[in-house]
């Protein structure tokens, strides 16, 4: 996730949000991209199935 973060802003995204553990379990960031188009990077673990 992290990974993901850095390479957008390798590719010169402004980050919005810096990836962080949010309230319902999952880890998530924000960036906008040239366009200004905003994108969330997301992770959560409640929605892997099981044995994932």
């Amino acid at each position: 996730m992290d990974e993901v973060m850095e390479q957008a802003r390798e590719a010169g995204a402004a980050i919005v949000k810096l990836a962080q553990e949010r309230f319902y379990g999952g880890y998530a960031g924000y960036f906008t991209d040239h366009d200004g188009h905003l994108w969330e990077v997301v992770w959560n673990p409640a929605n892997l199935q099981e044995g994932d």
